[in-house]
This record gives C-alpha cells, structure tokens and sequence, in this order.
C-alpha cells in the first residue's frame, strides 16, 4: 500500500504545471468558502443584533401568554424588585424594566392608535439602540410628563418636540387612563412598523397614568454576547418567584421570523457556494480524466501484466486525495489566516459606514471563525473532487489490453 501511495504522488508530478492549476482552483475555493462562510455568520450576528437592539432585547421575562396577546392585565408583580434580583445574580447583564398598553395618541391635528412602553430611561439605553436613534430633540430623562415617538408617527400626528399629545387609554384596573405629555424626542429606528406606532414615556409615569403599581409587563435583558443566552436564560429561570406564572423567553421565542429569514439566507447562499463546489470538481475531473487518457497505454500494459482494473481504479482514487488533500490543507491555512486577520481588524465595503450610522450597527464586520467555518467548506470541495475522480476510475473497468496498447 505505502509503494501505491507512493506511486501516486509520483504521477500527480508528472505535469507539474497541470497539478498547481488544479490545485490552485481547489485553494482559491477553498479560501473563498472559509471567508464567505465565516463573514457569513459574523453578519448574522450584526443582523440579529441589529433586529433585537432596538425594542426585543436577548432575554425577557414575562407574564405567560402575555407575548401573544399583550394584554394590560398580563402583567409582572414587584418587576423593580426582581430586576435588582437580576442585575445581582448576572451582573454582565443589562437589565430594564418595560410597560406596555395600547393608546389613542392626539395632537392639536390628528389621532392614532400606538403602542406606549414605559420605560427606565437610565437604563433604557443599556438594553435598546433606540436612544442612540435619534432624529430631533434629546431621549427621555426620566422628568415624568415627556414622550418620545418615532418619526412616522410624529410626521403623522404632525408634531414637533415641545408640542402636547393627549394620551387615551384604559388602565390595568380596567379604569379610564387620560394624561397629557410633551414631546421631547423624535427616533428613526429605520423599521418603518416601530417608527409608525411606537411611544416611550417614563416608567413610574406609565405607571402611575395606567394604574399599574409596582407592576410592568416584560424585564429586558441585554447581554454581551449571543453564545451566553442559553446560560443566562437558564440561571434566570431558577431566579423567579415559585409557582409564579412568569416565563422567561429568548430572542428566538420573541423573533421567530428572525430564525427563519437566517435559514432562508443561508440556503441561497450554499447554492453560491455549491456552484464554486462544482466548478472545482469539474476541473478535478477534467485533470483525472487526461491523466488517465494519457496513460491508457501505460494502463493496458498492466492490465497484460495481470494487474486488475480495481488496483488501477484505486490506484486513480488515490492521486485525487493526494490532490484534494492538497488543496485542503493549503486552504484551510490561507483561508485561516485571512479569517483571523479579519476577524481582528474588521472588514468594510464604501458606503457601508452611512448605512450602520442611519441604524446604531458597527460600520465594521467581523467573520466568525469557527469549525463551521474553516472546515465544512473545504470539507465539501474535497467529497466532490473525490466523487469527481469516480468517472475516471470506472473508465479503467473498460479498458481492454490489447486495444489499450495499441492506443496511440
């Protein structure tokens, strides 16, 4: 067997020029795939950061069924008290205390129905990109009387920071809630569904027009990383009241669309990369199926010799693994230095600054490496330049001594 290996790696070198063309598409290939893959995940992450940052957060805590009906009475007794619980037991963790209720908002021109959260507005901007979104004025500074719309809904209701909107609304008692606020602050989320129909007022105001108490309706945790939502979700989950009808509940569970569009992305994406795949395996198979062709009377002499067609046939299977494995190893290790690199200094592309500006996202993105990464795509462009080799191979059950020999 080690005289067979040996004998293949001779052949591949027979026309070396040939070999490095081939194994030259294998490495470029094999680079593209581990940075496109890698920056592939890198912006999942800005993606899903992006969609979570401005109201969903990567945990909450919630009174059950409320995420799918949202009614006022659903609500979390003593939430302040819990949020200190929580901010003591993960203290890498942002945590915010939120109240929602639907409302009839009213300038001196026109009505529209919104949804108004009450919010912490100190630690408001450790859990939500909002704050940092704004178009007009300043965010909310906990005064009492103030409101921050967004900009679809202050151009609809035609106001400016510094006029009046009415509030109408009914109170978690099921009591009429009516109070008057000053505009302070216009944001522009960039998500015309949140610009068009959401408010923020102060927390204890929220409470207090609303009849709330010491309840809310959702505990927002942001933390530093998606990898420790798992851990974090489940030391929360031992955190809460017993037998209490509190849920706590991850990005996945609050987005579910979020996954989703993930999944769709990634399949379009692996049609790229299988195209690349295939492009590869043709030239593998194009290299193979000349050498063989090269060689046929050089095979139909072994074939007279007594040699079978299956030794020949492996004989072909190993100069392609020879050549794949080349491939593979030299891109895994370009490619891995050309992902590390980036995912230490970023990577950018004109007018991309403009954009992560308009939406409070880093102007830089940063390929994830990982297993996935570095070694699922070149994985898959050396089973199809193996599967490539298989035509060649079977070629030689065909061949016929005599004939072969006398090929010219």
């Amino acid at each position: 067997m080690n005289l067979t290996w040996r004998l293949a790696w001779r052949n591949l070198w027979r026309h070396r020029r040939r070999t490095w063309l081939t194994v030259s598409a294998m490495v470029v290939c094999n680079v593209l795939l581990i940075f496109l893959i890698g920056l592939q995940l890198g912006s999942y992450d800005v993606m899903i950061e992006g969609s979570l940052g401005p109201v969903t957060g990567h945990l909450q805590v919630q009174r059950e069924g409320f995420q799918e009906d949202q009614r006022i009475r659903d609500s979390v007794p003593a939430a302040t008290a819990l949020a200190r619980t929580l901010r003591r037991a993960l203290p890498e963790a942002e945590v915010g205390v939120r109240g929602t209720a639907f409302a009839l908002a009213s300038s001196e021109a026109r009505s529209f129905g919104i949804q108004l959260q009450g919010v912490e507005a100190a630690r408001e901007p450790g859990v939500s990109t909002l704050p940092g979104m704004l178009a007009e004025g300043r965010y909310l500074r906990g005064e009492g009387e103030e409101i921050v719309v967004g900009r679809l809904l202050a151009r609809n209701l035609q106001a400016r920071p510094g006029d009046e909107v009415v509030l109408l609304g009914s109170g978690r008692d099921g009591s009429m809630a009516a109070a008057v606020a000053r505009l302070v602050g216009v944001v522009d989320s960039g998500v015309a569904e949140l610009d068009r129909a959401l408010a923020q007022v102060d927390l204890a105001w929220f409470q207090s027009v609303f009849a709330m108490g010491d309840h809310a309706h959702a505990l927002v945790l942001r933390l530093p990383h998606l990898e420790a939502v798992p851990a974090a979700k489940a030391r929360v989950q031992t955190l809460l009241p017993p037998d209490s009808e509190l849920v706590v509940l991850d990005w996945d569970q609050l987005q579910p669309g979020l996954r989703q569009a993930i999944r769709t992305d990634m399949v379009s994406a692996w049609f790229l990369y299988g195209v690349l795949v295939l492009l590869v395996a043709f030239s593998v198979l194009n290299t193979q199926l000349m050498s063989v062709l090269e060689r046929t009377r050089e095979f139909g002499v072994m074939l007279a010799l007594g040699l079978g067609p299956g030794r020949l046939a492996r004989l072909v299977a190993m100069e392609t693994a020879l050549l794949g494995g080349l491939g593979l190893v030299l891109g895994i290790l370009f490619g891995t230095v050309l992902t590390l690199a980036l995912a230490r200094w970023g990577f950018t592309y004109p007018g991309m600054e403009e954009v992560a500006q308009q939406f409070n996202l880093p102007a830089r993105l940063y390929p994830r490496p990982g297993a996935a990464a570095l070694l699922v795509g070149p994985g898959v462009v050396f089973v199809g330049a193996l599967l490539a080799a298989l035509y060649p191979a079977l070629r030689l059950y065909r061949l016929q001594p005599v004939a072969a020999m006398r090929a010219v």
